[in-house]
């Protein structure tokens, strides 16, 4: 029989990893510009707790998260705790409970990591960045415009100009299924017949919504076709509102950023389950991964709720599509530098990696050190490849 090999330290659990240098630098440096950018507009921070008590964490919005969320029990108290998947329902929780006495609309900011119990979509990742805004308070077009301006400027602030926000209306297919009398049955077939985008099972099922059903489900694209398309079908009374609230709100948007790319999709269910209008989701020009997604919902329940309306950014997916950003160039400096020298330095944009013994060839030892220059009487010089 032989011994069991050692176990591997370095291996982790499937979707979790470790970053490493230079990208969690990289990665923390993004986050705080995306941060500024919504600072620039009034949003404050706020940072929720890792874990919370499961029966708080998954009231209200919180509840669309129940199946992705870790639980663990307490020592202390003996209660059940959850371990966050999205941070969304703890700021909503934050606003109708600590913040509730502040005036509204209120403009909340996040960052921090959630954990969710399996990978989402496309992205292996379990532990997902996250980065985001929240207004709550207010239900209009201008404040769905003001999510989408914010987010197009924070993701522009790490070069990405050239992104697209999605349209979609997640209520609008049970609401027309609903109110058009169809039962139950044949409303659960059409949702999964549309969700799957089969236009021939839609047709085949849809009865005397076919015709209107499949003209929405072709008319998904940019934003001026498939509104035209929506706004001139047969809607019943509820769907009719939905739809001149979306086309309400692409004005709302094209007025505060003409150029940014606008596409519509009136039957598309992409969102959480927790949004209840308009929902956004990012895309960048040749990927697939979202790089943020939101919408409206209401924050809180019962006498405390309230409209809202947010946009989460995922770093990771942001900082995959973004041109890469150059780290700070490193210096090696030789011990016995004057601390002068080095703090000019670092106020010149260098980071400085000092020396802790003599270097014979501080050249050499600033190759070992992975700097691209080396400190020298006349200032820092290039290290030349070897």
């Amino acid at each position: 029989m032989t011994d069991d090999l050692p176990p591997n330290l370095a291996l982790l659990p499937a979707g979790l990893r470790d970053l490493l240098p230079p990208e969690a630098e990289t990665e923390a440096a993004s986050v705080e510009a995306i941060m500024d950018a919504f600072a620039a507009h009034g949003y404050q921070r706020v940072k929720p707790p890792l874990l919370e008590f499961e029966d708080g964490l998954l009231a209200g919005t919180g509840a669309a998260m129940t199946d992705q969320t870790f639980r663990l029990m307490d020592p202390d108290s003996h209660r059940m705790m959850g371990l966050r998947a999205d941070m969304t329902p703890q700021v909503a929780r934050i606003a109708t409970t600590r913040l509730a006495h502040l005036p509204r609309p209120l403009r909340l900011s996040y960052a921090g990591q959630s954990l969710r119990v399996r990978s989402a979509g496309l992205a292996a990742e379990r532990q997902v960045a996250q980065a985001g805004i929240e207004l709550i308070g207010h239900d209009s077009p201008e404040a769905d415009a003001e999510i989408v301006q914010v987010g197009a400027e924070a993701l522009a602030a790490l070069g990405l100009t050239r992104v697209s926000f999605d349209l979609t209306l997640p209520p609008l297919v049970p609401t027309l299924l609903e109110e058009a009398g169809l039962p139950p049955p044949v409303r659960a077939s059409l949702s999964r017949a549309l969700d799957r985008k089969d236009a021939a099972a839609v047709a085949e099922r849809g009865g005397k919504l076919a015709g209107t059903l499949t003209d929405l489900l072709l008319a998904a694209g940019p934003a001026d076709r498939a509104l035209a398309a929506l706004l001139a079908a047969p809607l019943t009374e509820g769907a009719r509102a939905l739809a001149e609230r979306l086309a309400a709100t692409v004005a709302a948007i094209r007025a505060r950023v003409p150029a940014l790319r606008l596409t519509v999709d009136p039957v598309e269910f992409r969102g959480l389950r927790y949004h209840t209008g308009v929902t956004l989701t990012v895309f960048a020009p040749g990927r697939h991964e979202e790089l943020a997604r939101g919408g409206r919902y209401i924050c809180g329940s019962g006498d405390h709720a309230e409209p809202a309306t947010g946009l989460t950014l995922y770093p990771d997916a942001v900082l995959r599509a973004a041109p890469p950003r150059a780290p700070k160039a490193r210096v090696f400096v030789p011990a016995g530098t004057g601390a002068e020298r080095a703090a000019a330095l670092r106020a010149e944009g260098y980071a400085t990696v000092a020396g802790l013994d003599p270097a014979a060839d501080p050249q050499a030892e600033a190759r070992r050190l992975a700097c691209g220059f080396f400190l020298t009487e006349a200032g820092p010089a290039a290290v030349v490849a070897e």
